[in-house]
């Protein structure tokens, strides 16, 4: 009876050492995937838009990181109002030139309108405007509409990747690190 009783204490003490392992891999597990960035944050961080459908003066309203980004597909008529400095604000894609650029106002974060009759964004909230590049043409905002980085694949564009693009618009001054 001795002898059973030896055997059985062994049993209980490997078994209850395997759940213990068991358990513990688990803890790890879950540990590990609780330090794993969620999938939306992840998808958060590239977005890929092509411009081949956009129509001239029609804006598309994009989210990429939470923020609104704007892409505005410039006219013939637009871009004769363009001055050669301006223009380094626009991104070409096969011919066409394009603003993009974050959708909230550098003055105190807002989101400006869009009018495509002015061809201009106005910002409720202080009365600040932007032009069709998005460049400040009433104050109080201190700066034209920040741009995302950006990657250009054909006629895709690729938020959040740096391409040299964007790159020559950091080293121009032309725009900010977002």
């Amino acid at each position: 009876m001795a002898n059973n009783t030896k055997g059985r204490r062994d049993f209980m003490g490997m078994a209850l050492g395997g759940f213990t392992a068991l358990g513990g891999i688990g803890a790890l597990y879950a540990m590990k995937r609780s330090w794993d960035p969620l999938p939306s944050v992840k998808a958060a961080g590239f977005t890929t838009i092509d411009l081949a459908p956009a129509q001239d003066n029609v804006l598309i309203t994009e989210k990429w990181r939470g923020k609104p980004i704007f892409i505005l597909k410039q006219s013939k008529k637009m871009m004769s109002k363009v001055s050669d400095e301006t223009k380094k604000r626009l991104i070409e894609i096969n011919g066409a030139h394009y603003m993009v650029a974050v959708g909230l106002c550098t003055h105190l974060g807002c989101i400006p309108g869009y009018d495509p009759t002015d061809e201009s964004f106005l910002c409720a909230c202080h009365g600040g405007m932007y032009d069709a590049t998005a460049e400040v043409t009433k104050a109080p905002p201190p700066r034209g509409l920040d741009i995302p980085p950006f990657k250009i694949e054909g006629t895709k564009l690729v938020l959040g990747e740096t391409g040299p693009e964007y790159e020559q618009m950091l080293a121009d001054g032309t725009t900010m690190p977002v």
